[in-house]
């Protein structure tokens, strides 16, 4: 372990939830820097190309989120 962030453990857990966001907050200002890998570029390429084929085949984001909270993440 890091001897310099060992004070993170000694965070409470509302603290360290903050530390948390904080640390989301910094990286969202510079979405540039966050590397997208060759695998993730071919992921995305797929879906497209699968997306383009039959754009009727997925689903809008209100009914995503509503699988999503009812637990059926699958369907």
């Amino acid at each position: 372990m890091n001897t310099e962030f060992t004070q993170v453990f000694e965070l409470t857990l509302s603290e360290k939830l903050q530390l948390l966001e904080d640390l989301w907050d910094s990286i969202a200002q510079a979405p540039e820097q966050i590397p997208v890998l060759d695998w993730q570029k071919e992921e995305l390429a797929q879906r497209k190309a699968a997306y383009l084929q039959n754009p009727d085949s997925g689903s809008s984001w209100e009914a995503a989120k509503k699988r999503i909270r009812s637990g059926q993440y699958g369907a």
